[in-house]
């Protein structure tokens, strides 16, 4: 999938003259927790969000350094940071190293980017110009959508577990010699023995997620790899 696949269009925006506490409304009335900054020709100068406003003297968050602290900083600096805590207009207190992306960016590429850069949102931009913005939330909704009810499908026992068995041969954390799936019904039973209780998890995920199945009945042991100890599985 791809940005334009899932982005919303036409997204909220504020423009930089504009004041803290019209944004700041916007953002409670349109229930959205990042507002990009554009200019009269429509060109993204910034981005104001939540986290922009954390820091307030308003809300008594604002801190403060001790002056012996301060006189160590560059007066750049300080002055800076008074005009994040007490500034009233947009263009004072918004973000303005932007972190975009485009429409036909990959979803991967999207969400590499945001846990790099550690935002929630990017703006998606065309030539420049905000077109819209891809978020977390939108990612979550996409995800809604390609959760299907794989139970639902229908399949032969036989079917079903050949195609855990095919699965499980495809991960090298996942000790196929060592596991046997049994399927009736389309309920699945592991039997078997693990070095690592995580394996265990994961070979349940395997199960669960193949096309078919109704239930996973988990009989597999765990042997703890330095004492030996056997750790019988999980009662239902």
């Amino acid at each position: 999938m791809k940005v334009a696949d899932i982005m919303t269009r036409a997204p909220v925006t504020t423009s930089p003259d504009a004041s803290l506490e019209a944004a700041a409304n916007l953002m409670v009335r349109t229930r959205v927790s990042g507002l990009p900054v554009v200019d009269a020709n429509g060109a993204i100068v910034g981005i104001l969000t939540e986290g922009d406003l954390l820091r307030r003297v308003e809300l008594g968050t604002a801190g403060h350094r001790p002056g012996w602290f301060s006189s160590f900083l560059a007066p750049g600096r300080t002055a800076h940071e008074y005009v994040r805590t007490h500034g009233r207009k947009v263009s004072e207190i918004m973000t303005t190293d932007v972190v975009s992306t485009s429409s036909d960016a990959p979803l991967s590429e999207v969400v590499a980017l945001m846990e790099a850069q550690q935002v929630k949102r990017l703006p998606v931009l065309q030539k420049g110009q905000l077109i819209g913005i891809v978020s977390r939330a939108d990612l979550l909704r996409a995800l809604t959508q390609l959760l299907p009810d794989r139970s639902a499908v229908a399949a032969s026992d036989v079917d079903i577990r050949k195609r855990i068995l095919a699965e499980i041969d495809k991960h090298s954390w996942a000790p196929r010699f060592n596991i046997n799936a049994a399927v009736k019904n389309g309920i699945v039973e592991l039997r078997g023995a693990v070095t690592d209780d995580r394996q265990r998890v994961g070979l349940r995920v395997i199960a669960e997620n193949t096309p078919g199945v109704k239930g996973v009945r988990d009989r597999l042991i765990w042997v703890e790899p330095v004492s030996g100890t056997v750790i019988e599985a999980p009662k239902e």
